[in-house]
């Protein structure tokens, strides 16, 4: 039931859905999905909700053999700045081959919604659910695969974030987040990788989030429309580097001040992991190098406590670097393994995931 505000307070949103049959023997097909309606005139948001109806039978009847293409059908005759659909479930016989997953993947890069997330068992959830006045840690990498730097961040990051006196512990939500400019390998997003990724982030028992936001504002920005307690961005220091890089925010009229109005005017911490520098010393909030006409900005932000260090990191982490590890997977080279939480390179090798090939170990080893 999607529910339409008639006094224009909010945008309505709700859950739409259609059960069905195609062979009378078989049993009953579901999809289900969750809208957001861009409109707040009440009569837009009913031909828009009739329109979408239409097209979600269509689709069920006629392109049930085709789910990527049925997701697609939903938007005919309507435009994205009318709906956003924000999570999807197929179930059923017709869909017993379908993972939900990928069908949430197909959601953001057809630019029908900016974010989806799912559980650890794999199953999509509603964001706004989920999200909803939580303390939020978020973690955004490529995990191409997950490695120990990962996972000694998140630990560590969380256990400073749990100490933090406006922080509940039955009431965080750790996000591992993977956003889509991170999923595009040469130009065009190799889903096949996705879904690796995907696997090895649930089976830590992770809660996975697929984005569309390039900058980390947008991160928390989004995160803002559901929650007003306290945040927390876990990051490497060359990513927080690359925050003070003004080239990302000349598209904003308040160029990188209004980024970091929206990024820091929240109640917002970054947890801050370290890196081995070129001459091996390590490098810190104490000592990272902006580009100088960000320094003083960047002085503002450590001096205001926005931005914390990990202090008690593993040193080994510092050696790894998850292109490394790829590398070395792809060319059938050893030793990645003990790069990796406890688990992954058993999954890595039986799933062959990231071009896992064990016969190019074999030749290697000859």
């Amino acid at each position: 039931v999607a529910t339409i505000d008639f006094a224009k307070q909010f945008k309505g949103h709700g859950w739409v859905g259609i059960r069905f049959q195609i062979d009378p023997d078989e049993d009953y097909n579901d999809i289900s999905i969750h809208i957001r309606f861009k409109e707040t005139d009440a009569r837009l948001q009913q031909e828009t909700l009739g329109v979408l109806g239409v097209n979600l039978i269509y689709g069920a009847f006629y392109k049930y053999n085709d789910p990527k293409k049925l997701l697609r059908y939903l938007y005919d005759h309507l435009d994205k700045d009318q709906l956003e659909i924000d999570t999807i479930n197929f179930s059923g016989p017709r869909f017993a081959e379908v993972d939900n997953r990928l069908m949430s993947l197909q959601l953001v890069k057809n630019g029908m919604t900016d974010a989806v997330m799912f559980d650890p068992e794999g199953k999509n959830i509603l964001p706004a659910a989920i999200l909803y006045k939580k303390n939020i840690l978020a973690l955004r990498g490529s995990f191409r695969p997950v490695t120990s730097v990962n996972m000694d961040m998140y630990e560590k990051s969380l256990k400073m974030f749990l100490a933090e006196s406006k922080v509940d512990k039955e009431n965080t939500l750790v996000v591992f987040e993977i956003t889509l400019s991170n999923l595009r390998s040469e130009g065009e997003i190799d889903e096949r990788d996705f879904m690796d990724r995907a696997e090895l982030l649930c089976s830590l028992g992770q809660t996975v989030m697929i984005s569309n936001f390039q900058e980390y504002y947008k991160v928390v920005e989004y995160f803002s429309a559901y929650t007003k307690a306290r945040m927390g961005l876990a990051m490497g220091v060359n990513n927080l580097v690359d925050i003070f890089d003004e080239k990302y925010y000349r598209h904003l009229s308040g160029g990188i001040l209004e980024a970091f109005g929206k990024l820091f005017y929240r109640d917002l911490k970054v947890f801050l992991y370290p890196m081995l520098g070129e001459d091996g010393e390590i490098i810190t909030s104490e000592n990272l190098k902006v580009h100088p006409r960000m320094k003083e900005l960047y002085k503002f932000f450590k001096f205001n406590g926005k931005v914390v260090d990990i202090d008690d990191f593993d040193p080994h982490n510092l050696q790894v670097f998850s292109r490394e590890v790829l590398k070395m997977i792809n060319h059938g080279k050893t030793g990645w393994e003990n790069m990796l939480p406890q688990g992954i390179a058993e999954i890595i090798k039986q799933h062959q995931l990231f071009g896992y090939d064990p016969n190019k170990v074999l030749e290697e080893s000859k």
